[in-house]
């Protein structure tokens, strides 16, 4: 492995306020040196989301083993993980009257035909499901956690408590078609507009429109490309969006 010298598209800032998370982590376990610091660490954790480079690459390039480099990252994602908000937390100040965008999006993963569980016919192909609530400018509030791809969108929902938790606080929710069904605050499209009344069109043409800046969420979640085609664990990839919803909330705030 030969070293070379790189840039990374994030904010010097983010760097420094994932440095500081894994600071006040290791001195609530008092932990003993080590070989990174707390900013090498951030930096070494936010390359491989970033870049989605092999462990193998990653050492080289900081100076560390390919099982060092790995335990790190490990450890940096289940920091951020932990200060990802809950649903009922990311529902917080939302009631009657307000509305929130809901969607499905397919994290790709390597697997083989045989792993039925995790193939989406929906996409044709492997992967890992997960949820989305999102403001209506696209603003991610809360992710779930990752589900076979096999899963439906509606099944995800009610399994997550997504459909109770918004009735509970009656926030008006803009779905797909594959919503259709979950009943309470979900509203979707109607099914096959073309050949209802023009008032049923005018719905679905507005509802479509309030609906796209939903996709803008994906779009954030995605431009860290290690979520683009995961070769990760499966049970490692619900970590691995919580860690990045904490990051996007960072770069929200800063």
């Amino acid at each position: 492995m030969v070293p070379y010298p790189a840039t990374l598209d994030i904010p010097h800032e983010l760097v420094e306020h994932v440095a500081w998370l894994l600071h006040e982590h290791r001195r609530a376990r008092n932990t003993r040196w080590r070989k990174l610091g707390c900013f090498q660490q951030a930096l070494l954790t936010l390359v491989h989301l970033r870049k989605n480079e092999a462990f193998s690459q990653l050492g080289a390039g900081f100076g560390i083993s390919q099982a060092t480099a790995w335990r790190y990252v490990d450890e940096a994602l289940g920091v951020l993980a932990g200060w990802a908000p809950g649903l009922h937390e990311a529902l917080t100040g939302l009631g009657e009257g307000d509305h929130v965008i809901v969607d499905g999006t397919l994290i790709p993963t390597d697997r083989i035909a045989a792993d039925e569980p995790y193939y989406s016919m929906k996409h044709r192909k492997h992967g890992m499901n997960v949820q989305v609530i999102a403001r209506l400018d696209g603003t991610p509030l809360w992710f779930s956690r990752a589900t076979p791809g096999r899963t439906h969108d509606l099944t995800a929902a009610r399994a997550h408590g997504i459909v109770q938790a918004c009735l509970t606080r009656q926030v008006l929710v803009l779905a797909d078609r594959a919503y259709q069904g979950a009943g309470a605050t979900f509203r979707t499209p109607y099914y096959r507009h073309r050949e209802q009344p023009e008032h049923y069109q005018q719905f679905n043409r507005a509802h479509a429109r309030l609906r796209a800046p939903g996709e803008r969420a994906f779009a954030q979640l995605k431009s860290w490309r290690l979520l683009r085609r995961a070769r990760c664990s499966t049970r490692r990839i619900g970590t691995i969006v919580q860690a990045v919803h904490t990051l996007l909330t960072c770069s929200y705030s800063g």
